[in-house]
């Protein structure tokens, strides 16, 4: 089983932009209500508008995007993720740091739709 997270955006395109520019990201599908986002051609986000009408359980009304959730990405080249999520003017949460729990380096951003997104080297890569 693989995990394809599916986050609700206020705008489809602003966050795909935001997704390809600071993560590195591509589009595979691209469109103003849904999107498919790939690493190394593997589909590892979706991104769908919020009130599209095929899925009105995506989002009750009233509650905030992000709450309580962080979409998290591990990158085998950790360096090269932080200076592109640093220079896309992203705002950072966290700069690099080491978590020493989980035993790898990490930097938190937040998207544009506030959900927190975390990227973060191998386990053991200090």
């Amino acid at each position: 089983m693989q995990p394809m997270p599916m986050l609700t955006c206020s705008s489809v395109t602003g966050s795909s932009e935001w997704y390809q520019r600071a993560l590195g990201l591509t589009s595979a599908h691209g469109g103003d209500e849904y999107e498919m986002l790939m690493a190394d051609d593997r589909l590892v986000l979706q991104l769908h508008e919020h009130d599209a009408h095929e899925h009105p359980y995506l989002v009750r009304d009233g509650e905030a995007f992000g709450n309580g959730v962080a979409v998290w990405f591990e990158t085998a080249d950790y360096a090269a993720a932080v200076e592109r999520a640093q220079s896309s003017g992203a705002e950072v949460l966290e700069d690099d740091h080491v978590n020493p729990l989980a035993q790898h380096r990490e930097i938190w951003l937040r998207d544009p739709d506030g959900y927190v997104v975390v990227v973060s080297s191998p386990f053991g890569q200090t």
